[in-house]
């Protein structure tokens, strides 16, 4: 397996959020020679959707996925709100070239308990979202999240519920794997070789740190974790993906207080080890 040279590298804008625009971002993934970079909707929202494709085109860089779509069970029914940004996002993703939208599909709504109802307006509204985006030649990648955001943040939690709910709804829909949520599930290698080439749309590397100091922004920089990012790679490449390294730290206590050109000096550094 080839080691991840620069332009293999795709920057997801979470990891220096608290330092550059997505303008910097841009132009930061350009000066360090990455090849990609998959923007958020708040930092696409202040440079403007029209702008940063722009931008983003003659920078020459790939567009690994747009973060994010989803968030279908706040209000304990899919609602109109919901589906127009969606939507939106869709249209969004599709403007700037975006080879996905990533959905982070939402958690129990309010004090529910009723995991079950949960599932089934994710899948509802996926379905629903998914009729826009054929339209617009969008594909849509479920991010399946770690088990401790079950409750707050997405009920789908493995790639076997992931591409169960694939197989259900058909063309255009496959997953975006992120190590840090997938490390540690057994069934991983063969998810993986079920998704195949056609589902697995996007690949984002990083660390978990032992101890864990807070659970959404505790990322490790890769190598400083222990999760195998080698054999991960390994297992979806070996599926036929050739997609770029998407790079994607939230890092409060870390990384996001360093000067941002030394974060994507690090990346450079530790990226061929992955």
């Amino acid at each position: 397996m080839a080691p991840i040279t620069p332009e293999r590298l795709s920057l997801n804008t979470a990891t220096v959020r608290e330092q550059w625009s997505l303008a910097e971002c841009i132009e930061g993934c350009q000066r360090h020679g990455f090849g990609g970079i998959a923007p958020w909707r708040d930092k696409l929202h202040e440079m403007g959707v029209g702008a940063a494709a722009k931008a983003i085109r003659a920078a020459g860089l790939q567009v690994t996925g747009l973060c994010r779509g989803g968030w279908f069970t706040e209000a304990g029914a899919i609602t109109e709100a919901v589906l127009d940004d969606n939507r939106r996002a869709v249209d969004e993703a599709a403007e700037i070239g975006a080879e996905c939208l990533v959905m982070v599909v939402g958690g129990l709504p309010g004090s529910s308990r009723d995991l079950p109802r949960a599932h089934a307006l994710v899948e509802e509204g996926l379905a629903r979202t998914l009729d826009h985006a054929r339209g617009a030649g969008v594909k849509i990648a479920i991010e399946p999240l770690h088990p401790m955001y079950a409750a707050d943040r997405a009920c789908v939690n493995t790639m076997r519920h992931a591409l169960d709910i694939c197989d259900r709804l058909g063309e255009g829909i496959g997953v975006a794997v992120d190590v840090y949520h997938v490390w540690w599930d057994p069934e991983l290698p063969a998810q993986v070789a079920r998704a195949g080439k056609e589902r697995l749309m996007a690949f984002h590397i990083c660390d978990w740190l032992v101890p864990t100091r807070d659970l959404l922004t505790d990322r490790g920089m890769m190598g400083d974790g222990v999760i195998d990012i080698a054999r991960l790679r390994g297992l979806v490449e070996a599926e036929g993906f050739a997609g770029l390294n998407e790079v994607e730290i939230f890092s409060a206590l870390d990384w996001w207080r360093r000067d941002a050109d030394e974060v994507m000096r690090t990346i450079l550094e530790r990226a061929p080890g992955c």
